[in-house]
């Protein structure tokens, strides 16, 4: 699966390579974990600024001191980012301008919403054929976006690949309305797409906080096909003593066997990502999402992908990208976990 590569002389207590994800000194094609950036929010609806993600991500990535205690060499598994697309930019600057034009005169939008829906099929189109490439080659490959709509095609990617797999999404929406503002694939209908596909047979939500009615009554009709940890309710079992340990091992008992995890940034706390498109007040602690994804892992069950999104970097500060370079390792590291490349040795006390 993977190419032999000489890791001896690389310092692994220096500040690792310049333009490389982390500062690691592979490739996708030296790499078991491929990182597909998708710089794109066309269909954005409030702050923009997670076009800039990928890069923010990787630029503070090198900033990471990636020794963990309780993985050995968790950096030899080998992880790095695919080439960022220039002409992805190109395309999301030109259609924003259309999507304003939209929201400037929604009456005459039509033809511009056809067209709008048109480009983000073939966006999707082409990180299916992306992922599925590098999963032919035996690799496992994660999003990073761009907004929450970027992750689509690497999810039927897999659903091509996998018979059954189910979603565990930490997010501060349900993501779960039919076609926001007329966009069929909008940020705010990932979850709503990813459900048509037979594959997943379970979305496992955590950390939801803003929703509309019609989004509620889909999660009511989803039946156990949908679960959802809705933040206020964690938030009231933990001030009447219930333990995070407790919680979260609820969350892990529904999920199944191979889980895709589906990270949306805002599903923190503000705190953490001010930045972000559609921050809420409330969310979980970065402490406990990184608890909640390794709970995953050494459950036994596998990560047979992820995505993180939303990150928007500050117009004065790289709080976010720093924010979101961690998540994406420790994303990264206990997704190894549960391939069985790392070896995971629990702390003990």
């Amino acid at each position: 699966m993977r190419m032999d590569i000489n890791l001896d002389s690389f310092d692994i207590n220096g500040p690792g390579l310049e333009g490389k994800l982390f500062g690691l000194p592979f490739t996708p094609e030296t790499s078991r974990l491929v990182i597909l950036p998708v710089p794109w929010e066309v269909t954005v609806t409030y702050h923009r600024g997670t076009v800039r993600g990928p890069e923010a991500i990787l630029r503070a990535s090198r900033q990471i001191d990636f020794f963990h205690r309780e993985l050995a060499d968790a950096w030899k598994m080998g992880v790095s980012m695919a080439e960022l697309s220039p002409s992805l930019l190109e395309t999301n600057d030109q259609l924003l301008v259309l999507a304003d034009r939209c929201h400037e005169n929604p009456d005459n939008a039509g033809p511009l919403i056809e067209k709008i829906n048109e480009a983000c099929s073939n966006l999707n189109v082409f990180v299916r054929n992306q992922a599925a490439e590098f999963l032919a080659q035996g690799k496992l490959v994660a999003v990073v976006g761009g907004d929450h709509s970027t992750p689509l095609g690497l999810m039927r990617a897999l659903a091509e690949k996998h018979d059954r797999f189910g979603i565990l999404q930490l997010d501060a929406h349900a993501d779960l309305r039919k076609a926001y503002e007329g966009f069929l694939f909008s940020h705010a209908s990932i979850m709503y797409n990813a459900l048509k596909m037979p594959a997943v047979s379970k979305l496992v939500q955590v950390g939801i906080r803003d929703f509309c009615e019609a989004e509620y009554q889909v999660i009511q009709r989803g039946g156990k096909r949908i679960q959802t940890f809705f933040d206020d309710d964690l938030k009231h079992r933990q001030n009447e003593g219930t333990a995070w340990k407790t919680l979260r091992d609820e969350i892990i008992r529904e999920l199944p066997e191979k889980v895709y995890i589906s990270f949306d940034i805002d599903g923190l706390d503000p705190r953490y990502c001010p930045h972000t498109g559609t921050p809420v007040p409330g969310g979980l602690e970065f402490h406990q999402a990184v608890d909640l994804i390794r709970a995953v892992a050494v459950s036994g069950r596998t990560i047979i992908g992820f995505d993180l999104n939303e990150v928007a970097p500050g117009p004065d500060d790289d709080w976010d990208a720093n924010v979101g370079a961690r998540l994406l390792w420790q994303l990264g590291c206990w997704t190894g976990v549960s391939n069985r490349w790392l070896t995971y040795t629990p702390l003990k006390g």
